[in-house]
């Protein structure tokens, strides 16, 4: 019997790219990378040339914080005189050399000074293309101005740490939250206070606008900005613009609010006119969510305001911080003030990776029970990256119930309706875990994780 060999052909320039990207960036590197020319490469391929971009583009962005704060100096210049200020003939010299705006280059400045004096770690992983220069720029704001009030060499290890651990699957604004929610922890008194310190400089302003527009801007603390975008949320569900109309004549007469200076009957004197407008527009949201007749109910669960604390800190045991839906994390104290008149619902997790296990089911029928588990458990749509709410979007079968798929926490999960089209329709394939993790496979074979949710950790 003749036997007959299959021959595997492997494209030399395909093999020649996966081995640039994962070689240590750097100007040989590059130098190859340039000389390719991406529209000759397959599809899956063109993939991988664009991520071996991306990690010289780190190298490059690792350099140039060094090359600012080479120009700028290690620490901000003082003023010389009066007509001067921090930074300025500094900021000038970026700002030109840059063909930046000044502001724009004192922004760059601050992030390499801190990146390069104290986030060594963040720096290394930027030049050897572990993070993008999104990641590391995200990190350097958000740590910034802890640094600068002496947080601990200690606490400033453990950020970099967690936020490099993280941003290996997640996005510069997920990581953004880990910094908060981890200063949080190592520093509970100083975010009591930068949190309070902040809640008096709510505000409401209107801006007139060409075209007969005008922008309105509200500063608003956390809790009450979620309550707002819930109102919104609403009417948006509703889809009933005149209900929007009649509730603002009612909510004016209804609640005794001035036209004249924007004031509430009953107000604590001591407020400025920018605070009392800031609590009408919360009062105002939160007379709409508790007096409207109609009922809308995403996933049979009215719309809320949700926070996540752990057992001690709601018993005044610890401080560590809560975790506002749709925000991130608040100080203790606020997450034991939104939780003392709350309804309660009983979390289990793992104890290692806080991801989601069982949900009290008491209270409701199995159904229900499963859909608050999958809501509670995912909190945003699963696709890498996607941030839009668990309770706005779908709840979808990893693998159909057409093919035998289960109607479980295993094999469903939420996806928003664009990723669940894209999941239907668009050729990609998720598998999905006991945990609510899933890997995703995209039409080119490029597979991405997606960890399950720390159900303490902003997402």
């Amino acid at each position: 019997m003749q036997k007959v060999e299959a021959i595997r052909t492997i494209d030399p320039l395909s093999e020649r790219v996966s081995q640039l990207l994962a070689a240590t960036p750097g100007i040989e590197v590059l130098g190859a990378l340039i000389e390719v020319d991406p529209f000759t490469l397959t599809q899956s391929c063109r993939i991988d040339y664009l991520s071996a971009l991306e990690r010289q583009t780190s190298w490059l962005q690792a350099a140039m914080q060094r090359a600012i704060v080479a120009v700028a100096g290690d620490e901000p210049s003082k003023a010389d005189d009066m007509w001067s200020g921090v930074d300025d003939a500094e900021r000038e010299e970026v700002a030109s050399a840059l063909r930046l705006s000044g502001s724009t280059a004192q922004m760059r400045i601050d992030v390499a000074r801190t990146l390069v004096n104290h986030l060594p770690d963040v720096c290394a992983a930027l030049s050897t293309g572990e993070i993008s220069p999104a990641h590391a720029t995200v990190i350097a704001r958000e740590s910034a101005s802890a640094i600068r009030d002496g947080l601990s060499e200690f606490a400033i290890y453990q950020i970099q740490e967690r936020a490099l651990a993280y941003a290996e699957f997640h996005t510069p604004a997920q990581v953004a939250q880990k910094v908060r929610t981890t200063l949080a922890q190592f520093a509970p008194e100083e975010f009591e206070i930068v949190v309070a310190k902040a809640r008096d400089t709510r505000r409401v302003s209107c801006y007139k606008e060409a075209d007969g527009m005008s922008t309105i801007i509200a500063i608003l603390p956390a809790a009450d900005a979620q309550m707002v975008m819930s109102a919104i949320e609403k009417f948006v569900v509703r889809g009933n613009i005149r209900a929007g109309v009649r509730l603002q004549r009612e909510s004016g007469a209804g609640m005794g609010i001035n036209a004249e200076d924007g004031a509430i009957d009953g107000a604590i004197d001591g407020r400025s006119m920018d605070m009392k407008r800031a609590d009408a527009l919360t009062a105002i949201s939160t007379w709409a969510l508790a007096q409207s007749g109609d009922v809308v109910a995403p996933h049979r669960r009215p719309i809320t305001v949700n926070v996540t604390v752990d057992l001690p800190t709601l018993m005044g045991l610890a401080e560590n911080p809560g975790q506002l839906s749709g925000y991130g994390a608040i100080p203790a104290s606020l997450a034991r003030s939104l939780a003392s008149d709350g309804k309660w619902r009983r979390f289990i997790t793992d104890p290692t990776t806080g991801a989601l296990l069982d949900y009290g089911r008491e209270s409701y029928e199995p159904p229900q029970a499963l859909v608050d588990f999958l809501i509670a458990r995912d909190r945003t749509c699963r696709f890498p990256g996607c941030r839009a709410p668990a309770r706005l979007s779908d709840l979808d079968h990893a693998q159909s119930w057409e093919s035998g798929g289960k109607t479980s926490a295993q094999n469903l999960g939420a996806l928003c309706r664009r990723h669940h089209q894209l999941k239907t329709h668009g050729g990609w394939k998720l598998q999905s875990n006991v945990d609510g993790s899933c890997n995703w496979t995209s039409p080119e074979g490029k597979s991405y994780t997606v960890p399950s949710r720390d159900v303490l950790e902003a997402v």
